[in-house]
């Protein structure tokens, strides 16, 4: 297998550490637009099957040539590049994940390639994250284990291992992006309709083992494609998790006006976006640095089986590798992505077109997959007179 990934910041970087550590994979190709930066990571990462190349993404004619060289390419570029990079994928014939990207649909408008991918006989999948992604392939898992699905809830958070005031929080993605999903609604399937509720909302109590009690609330795009995959559901929900008091001050701050886009104020004759300046103010505070974090996911898919009411619950704790100083969250992101990208490219995944993760990864090959890397998902299941964990 040959595999090419587009980006070498973080996530680019530790798909290509996992990639070359892969007995499959022969070669792998590492692009950036800045070589130096590439070929940094490739001398850091020491391997002989890593290669730097430089590649401008939005010259398309560059970004087709890199990518005709590999049976699979991961996308780990800015989410707003994800619909070229699928686009010239099916181009030149060539199977293509990514991280994902709800902000402006950018998913929904890779999904829309489906029947040209098809014709192209190339597999594109997006949202290979940890949410949306894992929680996707987990959920898609617990679907087809049962004969009838009602209720699908997602619990997913990135905490600081020892946390420190006033948020006790620390993160491991942008800020913005963070504010968007505290402040956009959250769609929800309740009682078989679709609704959308205030992020931050309906708060509720939920424990981990070394962890807790920790609170879950509402945010938005945590549950992605899953409402149109399974549009038959009672319940549909996606809550992040926080230590305690945290959905509470940052409510205080969405209710003072300082997380909107469109809000302006006067300061001194000049127009001032509070937003602009809470995310400077943040930044210091909430900087990982050197700290441990911590993953911790629990999707439960609840329904029918043989009659029977039925519950399989995933969980995964993961924490930061110290040895390479890799943080959980980039742990569980890019091992996911890369783990399914060889699954296309080894044969694993066989149908061709676009799919959203819960359509088409087997669940119980990747969490077999994610093991081998140190990330174990646990499989509990409750009723049919059954309660295990494997």
């Amino acid at each position: 297998m040959k595999i090419g990934v587009l980006g070498s910041g973080l996530m680019g970087k530790e798909a290509a550490r996992d990639l070359v550590k892969s007995d499959g994979v022969k070669e792998v190709g590492l692009a950036d637009i800045d070589l130096a930066r590439a070929e940094a990571v490739c001398s850091q990462l020491d391997s002989d099957k890593l290669t730097a190349y430089q590649v401008d993404a939005s010259d398309e004619i560059d970004l087709a040539n890199y990518m005709r060289q590999f049976d699979c390419i991961i996308n780990a570029l800015f989410y707003s590049f994800n619909e070229v990079v699928a686009k010239t994928a099916i181009k030149v014939g060539v199977s293509s994940v990514d991280l994902g990207g709800h902000i402006g649909h950018i998913t929904d408008k890779v999904l829309e390639f489906k029947k040209v991918a098809q014709d192209a006989n190339v597999t594109i999948i997006p949202d290979l994250g940890v949410a949306p992604g894992m929680i996707n392939i987990l959920s898609g898992y617990g679907v087809s284990r049962l004969d009838k699905t009602e209720s699908i809830k997602l619990y997913v958070g990135g905490i600081p291992v020892k946390p420190e005031p006033p948020l006790e929080y620390n993160h491991v993605f942008s800020m913005e992006g963070l504010l968007d999903h505290y402040t956009d609604p959250s769609l929800i399937i309740r009682n078989g309709m679709k609704l959308e509720v205030p992020s931050l909302s309906e708060i509720e109590t939920i424990h981990f083992e070394k962890f807790g009690p920790l609170e879950a609330f509402h945010t938005s795009g945590g549950t992605s494609t899953l409402s149109l995959s399974y549009p038959h559901l009672k319940t549909l929900e996606y809550k992040t998790i926080r230590y305690r008091g945290h959905a509470e001050k940052f409510q205080l701050l969405v209710d003072l006006n300082l997380t909107r886009k469109d809000y302006e104020i006067d300061l001194r004759g000049d127009q001032v976006n509070p937003r602009e300046v809470l995310l400077k103010v943040l930044d210091p505070i909430v900087e990982l640095g050197e700290k441990d974090d911590a993953v911790l996911l629990r999707v439960v898919v609840s329904g029918q089986k043989e009659g029977k009411p039925t519950t399989y619950e995933y969980e995964m704790t993961t924490f930061k590798n110290r040895e390479n100083q890799v943080t959980a969250m980039a742990r569980a992101t890019a091992n996911t992505i890369s783990v399914v990208a060889q699954m296309i490219a080894n044969g694993d995944i066989e149908k061709k077109g676009v799919y959203p993760p819960e359509q088409i990864v087997p669940g119980d090959v990747y969490m077999k997959k994610m093991a081998e890397r140190g990330v174990h998902i646990k499989e509990r299941i409750v009723g049919k007179q059954l309660s295990n964990i494997h």
